[in-house]
């Protein structure tokens, strides 16, 4: 009878206590009680911060994992816990494939679900599993594929109720179909296919608006635990910024007469299952038009009130998306948070508090754990990594001083060409061969952001007109139009290139036996400009061009091609390089003329206006990254530098105040940018100075890379003049360990960015390196780079692609 009694008892706090093994969606959540819930930008102490600003614990947040399951994440979402149980919330894991989802096998699926459940095993609140969410908008790599979409929803379920039983709660959410089918996805079903035939529900034989948004992607009643849909106020459509009221009843319309379904009756009413809303009101502090307020508050009331509204009650979970992102490649920051400006958080929570939405705590508050977010170096440990900068930084200056021996090393270069430059060259198209692989590895701890807030591009736009300043520069006094000439030859042979790769990787992409998503596409990573709330997001770099073979051909089309609005974003700069390079020789003849100064002031008030109207005088692809109003600042800083070359390098040896000055802000920028809440992989160490959010903002603010922000302008600047100092002291030792590699990639850049572009391409078919295994890839990186080096140095098709 007592272990009958003791059975009772344990099935009984099972059920009752958080973490029990009870069905999740038979006892969670509670009927009319909708939960608060947020999806923040993850730090430490960021939950904390949220329930400071709003007033309210939130009883309900999210984080993003990727499937399959990362090591290098195990640190982060122990951390997401911990501060989720410090909030007493329920946690909700968005679930993102980076793989195709035909590879979401039940394999995959079981061993996804063990490592989940090892990590939450501890964790006293609900797990939501949000697998894929937004499945049917093109933008996602998952995107439009419903037969394969409801087979990887199904496996992961049930690996998941396999594995504990239906602790945990599968959430089926799909994006406001208001209007769907967006931009058809490259992976979408064809005509004619099975999967098209799910996708023409309506069977009239085509795929458009009057299909039905959701249908084709739900995976069934016994896989689906929670129906969610993401739907914000957004009336741009993914077009311009514009700042707007929500109408009147805006909400309700997108819950029951959006996509051509009512959403909510359909799968949350009539299958008894419990609905998340996930939302938010688009705000971009620059585009004009109605107030931060009006636009947030609005759509605040609609959300509470359609959230306590009886026609609505299934709500069991309001999240608000309290992020920031950027759109157009940076061109317009987009505030969505709820708790960013004081006044507006403070009367969120006044609305909040006579509302029937639950906050926190809804489970047993864990104790603080002074958690520290993975491979951060915190307190004295961050200042000891600034102290020994500051004395390697008193090493390198005085040891040239104190150290008669340590003279031979200076540079001594007897000719005309300035190997520093070539050397500083070639580190820069390293860094940008490195980051355009995009393969995780070691070699992205020295290439990404690791020496200041500078990347390869800022440093090859520069040295790019240094180079022209250093070659045409004596030219030019003696004959213009040889200069001209020149000039224009070059810019048409680099025009002709870039259509050349252009249409070649369209007309490869057309095979289907070779994979080329990796060039015809950009995946947002949701760090530094392109925004963190953009991850995952794909964008199309060939859209439309595909109508190059209809009869007739579309009259838009052969400008856009001719006018480089297509092609690989990782070639896009070049571009820009041909339009700077024919403007190079009336800067060139204004330099001649003693006009340095004039040029100087002209480039930065162009810089200027660029940067604050954010202007665009071309439809060229170059000009989402590489803004010509902004980013010729470094091309004709470079090219005046490269015109005076000798008179500068005098002049700062004469001024050597001017070198310490240059090398102690370069430190304090390196110092700075190791502080990043971004890591590159699970082996990159930040330096917790400054909090996240702080961090975050400041970037944003000064060192933002596409419109080139003024610290970033100012770093790459101090860091090239430490960097040839360091180099003119130090040459014989640098030159012995790396020159013989650097140097020759430098005098060949051109030719190594025309042929990395082929080895992306190789790279993207190999299999074995897009499983993320670092190692794998750092020695992929090291074959890379040895190849384009070995190619260089045998001159391999030197005479067709231009160097």
């Amino acid at each position: 009878m007592a272990a009958f009694l003791a059975a009772i008892l344990l099935a009984v706090l099972a059920v009752v206590l958080p973490g029990g093994a009870a069905r999740a969606a038979d006892s969670f959540p509670d009927e009319g009680k909708p939960l608060l819930g947020a999806v923040l930008e993850w730090g430490e102490d960021t939950a904390a911060g949220f329930a400071d600003r709003l007033g309210a614990s939130p009883a309900l947040l999210g984080h993003d994992i990727a499937f399959p399951f990362r090591p290098s994440e195990v640190n982060d979402i122990r951390g997401f816990l911990e501060q989720s149980g410090e909030q007493g919330a329920h946690a909700m894991l968005t679930v993102k494939p980076t793989v195709p989802l035909d590879q979401v096998t039940a394999e995959a699926a079981a061993s996804f679900a063990d490592e989940v459940a090892e990590r939450t095993g501890n964790f006293r609140g609900q797990v939501l599993i949000r697998f894929a969410p937004d499945m049917n908008a093109s933008w996602v790599e998952w995107g439009q594929q419903p037969s394969a979409y409801r087979s990887a929803f199904r496996a992961v379920a049930a690996a998941f109720e396999d594995t504990d039983g239906g602790r945990t709660a599968m959430v089926w959410e799909p994006y406001l179909g208001k209007d769907y089918p967006f931009g058809l996805h490259r992976s979408a079903p064809a005509p004619g296919s099975e999967g098209f035939a799910l996708l023409d529900t309506n069977g009239d034989g085509a795929w458009n608006s009057s299909d039905a948004a959701y249908e084709p992607y739900y995976p069934g009643d016994d896989a689906v635990d929670w129906v969610g849909l993401t739907a914000f106020h957004d009336d741009t459509a993914g077009g311009a910024p514009i700042n707007t009221v929500p109408r009147q009843g805006e909400l309700q319309e997108m819950l029951t007469a959006s996509g051509g379904e009512n959403f909510y009756s359909t799968y949350a009413a009539r299958k008894n299952k419990p609905f998340l809303l996930q939302t938010s009101a688009f705000y971009s502090p620059n585009s004009g038009g109605a107030p931060e307020a009006q636009v947030k508050s609005t759509w605040w009331d609609q959300v509470l009130g359609a959230a306590g509204s009886p026609e609505f009650a299934k709500t069991a979970a309001v999240v608000w998306d309290e992020r920031t992102s950027t759109r157009d490649t940076g061109v317009a920051s987009i505030d969505w948070l709820l708790t960013g400006n004081p006044a507006i958080a403070d009367a969120a929570r006044q609305r909040l508090e006579a509302s029937p939405l639950v906050t926190g705590p809804v489970t047993e508050v864990a104790a603080h754990s002074g958690y520290v977010r993975a491979n951060t170096l915190s307190g004295p440990a961050s200042w000891t990594v600034g102290a020994a900068l500051v004395i390697l930084l008193v090493a390198l200056w005085q040891v040239p001083r104190r150290v008669k021996w340590a003279t031979a090393w200076a540079y001594t270069d007897p000719s005309a060409r300035d190997s520093r430059v070539d050397f500083l060259r070639g580190m820069a198209i390293v860094f940008v061969v490195v980051n355009h692989l995009g393969m995780t590895s070691l070699f992205q701890l020295l290439t990404q952001e690791a020496v200041g807030f500078v990347s390869g591009a800022e440093l090859f736009v520069l040295f790019s007109g240094l180079v022209v300043g250093m070659v045409y520069g004596p030219r030019v006094k003696e004959d213009f139009g040889t200069v001209v000439d020149l000039t224009s030859r070059r810019a048409g042979k680099l025009y002709l290139t870039a259509l050349v790769v252009l249409i070649g990787v369209f007309l490869i992409s057309l095979l289907p036996i070779f994979r080329t998503d990796t060039l015809t596409t950009f995946v947002d990573q949701g760090t530094g400009g392109a925004g963190h709330n953009g991850a995952g997001r794909t964008y199309d770099l060939y859209a439309g061009m595909e109508s190059l073979f209809q009869f007739p051909v579309p009259p838009q089309i052969l400008p856009a091609i001719l006018l480089l609005q297509f092609g690989p974003w990782q070639f896009n700069v070049m571009g820009l390089y041909v339009v700077l390079l024919l403007a190079s020789p009336l800067i060139l003849a204004a330099l001649n003329r003693g006009k340095a100064g004039w040029v100087l002031a002209a480039t930065l008030a162009v810089y200027a206006v660029g940067a604050l109207t954010r202007f665009r005088i071309l439809p060229s692809q170059f000009e989402d990254s590489f803004p010509l109003l902004v980013w010729q600042v470094l091309f004709v800083i470079g090219l005046v530098a490269g015109f005076h070359r000798h008179r500068v390098v005098a002049w700062l040896a004469a001024h050597a105040w001017v070198v310490a000055a240059c090398t102690a802000a370069a430190m304090v920028f390196v110092f700075l940018s190791w502080g990043n809440p971004y890591l590159a992989n699970g082996f990159d160490v930040r330096l917790s100075v400054i909090p996240d959010a702080v961090y975050r903002s400041m970037y944003d603010t000064f060192f933002g890379r596409t419109y080139l922000a003024p610290g970033r302008l100012l770093n790459v600047l101090v860091l090239v003049v430490a960097a040839y100092a360091f180099l003119t002291v130090y040459w014989k030792p640098v030159t012995r360990a790396l020159g013989w590699f650097l140097i020759p990639l430098g005098r060949a850049t051109l030719y190594v960015f025309i042929m990395h572009v082929v080895l992306i391409a190789v790279i993207a078919n190999i299999p074995a390196l897009r499983q993320g295994d670092v190692l794998i890839n750092t020695a992929a990186y090291a074959l890379v780079l040895g190849l384009l080096w070995l190619m260089v140095r045998t001159r391999f098709l030197f005479r067709v692609i231009p160097s």
